[in-house]
């Protein structure tokens, strides 16, 4: 539906404009609104509304879906039965009560800060420079200082109903004001017109930038710390892949995390600084901060020359030391009735030299937990300039964190898919079986790493899966030990660890006994049997590491344990690696770690096998035209099936879920039944 409302119109417009610039807000932080008229469909009169963005949506994507709509007079005669600050939680749920039609987002918390300001267009935003007046230990005296008046101070207040009334009573009683800064929080503006509106809050966001930059100290984070600064880019990157699947093992002692990681300037530039100790552990402020980064990070307190095994040992002793210490927050400020503890491992971790691991329930949480930690240092920095950092107590952190509203929010979340917080790799994936495979772990919620030989293809493979957040691809020839390693470690620095790996990259040569040279046998045997090895090898050591089990998954062949002529080096390399599966399981089965194959046969269509040459010579070996070998093999099984890609990826599938979660050591024929190949 084409939106009509010019109103509406221009707050989606701004409402993109504001969102898409990081120095404005942050990912999903913030919401705008904006008054205007339409026409009752049940009166036939004009009404006044209000169109506000939803709760949990996000500026820079905002569509006209994403907005709350509600009738003004209703929002505001709501003032009437307002029962006071101890019960303004009630207020949300009267919000139904006001709302105009049917459909729209469900309205947020901040909606009484938008209907109860008397200006018909209203941004509330997180900018940077805006949260370090908010969090100066003399905020309001340098917000009356800096903005000259236009601007004023608002003592910290939870979200709701009351902050609504107050910053209106502050609105009323200063008619030259543009907005204000509200203490530990943010920045509202608002304007008669849309255009307005925006030139006031970017306004605001500009004044508090110069005045920082002009006024400010020039090391705000102290002086440097010997020993702590960035490695060189290659070593720093390769020491966070070797902490990578310790660190996330820590981080999901409670439930199993997606990772991200960044080596960003800024990350390591305010490690490497002495203040960086004193202002960590005072935590985050900004609500949409903290609730996403956790009241603090967990930080490495040593330098960047400390070895990987010193390193994980402190690691160990200070994770230990954050879950005591997240444990007595909550049990300190909990209250009857307060939602149960949802976890005491850190969402940020800080490592000097190297850069930030951030974790969430899936990638974009993760990464934006790392965007929000970014955005929390440069707010510590903007306030140690002009003042002194003084974020919100952890009492009223606590408020925010365990609040029955956000307890709420967080149960309307979707139930999440079978493989959520599964990182996958699966090597020849950038067509035929392993594409298909990748495709459907994905769409079943996995992480996805797409290793193939073809980097470009990889790419594109991935590209057509989803963005950066859900799939990558990278290159892989999977006889070199150093490309195989390379494949892992971009997993772990990608999503911050591993589960599940796929070994499916292979190629075949269909040639008689005499027919196949030494190199012949050897090619065959380097990419699959070897392949798997190194693959599985190097996975073994990070799932290990982790210590949350994982699957390693071989698509071998009914060749493994079928003979037929013409494929002598193809399939006594898959017999190698359908041992492989029952080795391994033996050996990984201690650590949690389940190792299974498949054994498909015939299959032909989207195969770069069959493609390649492997598809013209067995159909010469049959006595069939090539387009027909699929119809083939199909009319040879016990099924009268042909088999393609997508079955094998189904089998793959099944494997990882917790269905099977007691199996290991099987080989499960996705080969519509040759009788030949039955396993005995």
């Amino acid at each position: 539906m084409t939106m009509t409302n010019t109103a509406a119109a221009e707050l989606i417009a701004r409402s993109n404009r504001l969102g898409s610039d990081p120095r404005v807000t942050n990912y999903a932080g913030g919401n705008t609104s904006a008054k205007g008229t339409e026409t009752d469909p049940a009166t036939g009169e004009p009404v006044e509304l209000l169109w506000v963005k939803g709760s949990g949506g996000d500026l820079g994507t905002l569509t006209e879906s994403g907005l709350a709509v509600l009738r003004l007079d209703r929002v505001r005669a709501l003032k009437n039965i307002y029962p006071g600050v101890e019960r303004e939680d009630e207020m949300v749920a009267a919000f139904d009560y006001t709302l105009h039609g049917k459909g729209g987002a469900a309205p947020s918390i901040d909606t009484a800060m938008h209907a109860l300001v008397d200006a018909n267009h209203v941004d509330h935003l997180h900018p940077d420079a805006g949260i370090a007046f908010a969090t100066s230990a003399d905020g309001e005296a340098l917000t009356a200082e800096a903005f000259g008046g236009r601007v004023a101070w608002v003592d910290w207040r939870r979200p709701g109903f009351q902050l609504g009334l107050d910053i209106a009573a502050i609105e009323e009683a200063n008619p030259d004001s543009i907005g204000v800064i509200l203490g530990g929080h943010g920045i509202t503006a608002w304007g008669d017109t849309s255009e307005e509106a925006e030139a006031n809050s970017l306004w605001i966001i500009k004044t508090a930038e110069t005045y920082i930059a002009e006024l400010g100290k020039s090391h705000p984070f102290g002086d440097d710390l010997p020993g702590y600064g960035a490695l060189p880019p290659e070593e720093r990157l390769a020491k966070a892949a070797a902490l990578a699947a310790h660190v996330r093992g820590l981080a999901s002692t409670d439930r199993p995390q997606v990772g991200s990681f960044t080596d960003a300037e800024v990350v390591t530039d305010f490690l490497s600084l002495s203040e960086h100790p004193r202002l960590a552990a005072l935590g985050t402020s900004c609500p949409d901060h903290f609730l996403r980064t956790k009241v603090k990070p967990l930080v490495l307190d040593l330098p960047a020359s400390a070895s990987i095994e010193d390193s994980i040992a402190r690691l160990d002793e200070l994770h230990e030391r954050y879950r005591a210490d997240y444990a007595a927050y909550y049990e300190k400020h909990a209250e009857p009735g307060s939602a149960a503890m949802r976890g005491a491992d850190p969402a940020i971790v800080l490592i000097p030299g190297v850069g930030m691991f951030s974790y969430g329930a899936d990638k974009q949480t993760a990464r934006v937990a790392g965007e929000f930690y970014i955005n929390a240092i440069n707010v510590m920095r903007g306030a140690e300039a002009i003042s002194t950092y003084t974020p919100i107590s952890d009492e009223e952190k606590f408020r925010i964190e365990y609040w029955s509203l956000e307890e709420a929010k967080l149960q309307r979340l979707p139930k999440p898919k079978p493989l959520a917080g599964r990182i996958a790799l699966v090597t020849g994936a950038a067509s035929g079986i392993g594409k298909a495979i990748a495709t459907r772990l994905a769409a079943e919620g996995a992480c996805v790493v797409i290793a193939d030989l073809d980097i470009t293809k990889a790419r594109d493979a991935a590209a057509e899966i989803g963005n950066t957040d859900t799939a990558i691809g990278v290159q892989a020839n999977v006889t070199s030990e150093t490309e195989v390693q390379s494949s892992i470690n971009a997993a772990l620095l990608a999503f911050g660890g591993l589960d599940l790996v796929v070994n499916n990259a292979g190629l075949s040569l269909s040639k008689s006994l005499l027919e196949t040279t030494v190199a012949d046998w050897d090619l065959q045997h380097d990419v699959m049997a070897k392949g798997s090895f190194l693959v599985s090898r190097a996975a073994a050591k990070v799932l290990i590491d982790q210590k949350l089990g994982g699957d390693i998954i071989y698509i071998s062949s009914k060749n493994s344990v079928f003979a037929g002529p013409n494929n002598i080096a193809y399939s006594a390399t898959k017999a190698d690696q359908a041992h492989q599966v029952r080795l391994l399981a033996a050996e990984l089965g201690e650590y949690g770690v389940k190792v299974n194959g498949i054994n498909p046969d015939g299959v032909v269509r989207g195969s770069g096998i069959f493609a390649g040459g492997w598809g013209a010579k067995r159909a010469a070996v049959y006595g069939v035209p090539e387009q027909e070998l699929g119809t083939y093999y199909a009319q040879r099984t016990l099924l009268k099936r042909e088999v393609l890609p997508e079955n094998v990826a189904n089998a793959v599938f099944v494997l990882c879920t917790s269905d099977l979660s007691h199996t290991t050591g099987l080989h499960i024929p996705v080969d519509a039944g040759v009788a030949a190949a039955f396993l005995r």
